[in-house]
Order: C-alpha cells, then structure tokens, then sequence
C-alpha cells in the first residue's frame, strides 16, 4: 500500500485529491493538510511513501516544504502538483529533491500512475514537454532569492531581518542586488521578474 499525503491550501481541490486517490487499487491517503505547518506535523506521525504538494502554499512554498520533507523523512518522495508552469519553477522543484511534477491539468488516471511511478523510485513530468523548460538559470544566490521572496510578501525590510536573524543593512545589500542582477527597475520590478521566471 503506498501512503501518500496531500498538501493543498484550497479545501474543495484538496478534498477532490483525497478522494480520487483514496478510490485507487493501492494507494491510501494517511493525511492531508493547507499548509507547511500541517504536513510536517503529519509526516512524522504517518511517515508517508509520497507527499502531493501545491506549490503556492501559504508560508513556506511547496518547493521548500519538498526540500524540508526530504530531510525529516529521507524515505518520502515528493511530487508536485501545480498550476504553476512558468520557466524554472521544475528546475528549482528538483533542485530542492521533488522527484515529479504535474499540473493540476493532468487526468485522474495520470496523476494515480504518477504516484505509483515516484513511490517505486521513478521521476515524473506532466506534460513530458515541462522537462525540456526549466527555464533559464537565476542569477540570484539563495540568499538573495530568499529575502526577495520574503519582500514579495510585503515584508519589511526589518521585518526580513527579524525573520532572518540578519542584520537590517544585510537585508537591503541583498535586495539592492537582486534588483541589480535581474537590471529591474526597483524592488516591484524585481520581484515580477522573478516570479515571473519561477526564481521564487
């Protein structure tokens, strides 16, 4: 039996994957969650084969909460499901140790074989033609992806430092780069740049 969890932030799609994938031969669904916080709280209490992750997670992101996973629960394999198909977002998905990645386009029948393809060690694209777009390579180290990300939220400068542990000046050095690498026009502009190549 293949253990799997969903995480998804909006509760009719969610409760449609629990549904359709707890109606197939061999697959049982242990525990769902909207965010982050749910599913590492319930990984370690069910210890899932795979976890269906939405990207656009509020909080922490699909990709890092993939990455997180993998750590915690080495044995867990990701896979994401995503309406998400900019350039880059696939790249960054298996960069942080997802082993599929599907849009939310994909067939109920697709979808099932995807979690049984992962949960038996294989990697999944869906549609095949997103493996060849992972777009191009980001200029932006991961620190300077971070604090960007975290300004897209409508942080604060201070209040990325806070979060951070860094320095408020450090905070501003990182941004005023990321807007330098991606020859934005401001911060605004940056963040679209990047959100639109899938660097955050």
């Amino acid at each position: 039996m293949i253990k799997v969890l969903v995480v998804e932030d909006m509760h009719v799609v969610r409760a449609g994957l629990v549904a359709l994938l707890g109606g197939q031969f061999g697959i049982e669904v242990v525990a769902q969650g909207a965010d982050a916080e749910a599913a590492l709280e319930a990984v370690g209490r069910t210890v899932p084969d795979v976890a269906l992750l939405d990207i656009d997670l509020p909080g922490m992101d699909g990709i890092e909460l993939a990455g997180e996973l993998g750590r915690r629960v080495p044995g867990c394999r990701t896979v994401m499901l995503t309406a998400l198909d900019r350039p880059g977002h696939v790249g960054r998905a298996f960069d942080a140790g997802a082993s599929g990645y599907l849009l939310k386009s994909v067939s109920p029948a697709r979808l099932a074989a995807a979690v049984r393809a992962v949960a038996a060690g294989g990697r999944v694209v869906e549609p095949p033609e997103l493996a060849h777009d992972t777009g191009a390579p980001t200029p932006l180290t991961s620190r300077e992806a971070e604090v960007l990300g975290l300004a897209a939220t409508g942080a604060t400068a201070q209040e990325i430092a806070g979060d951070l542990f860094l320095g408020v000046g450090t905070v501003r050095n990182r941004l005023s780069s990321a807007v330098g690498k991606l020859h934005a026009r401001g911060l605004v502009d940056a963040i679209r740049i990047a959100r639109r190549q899938g660097w955050i």
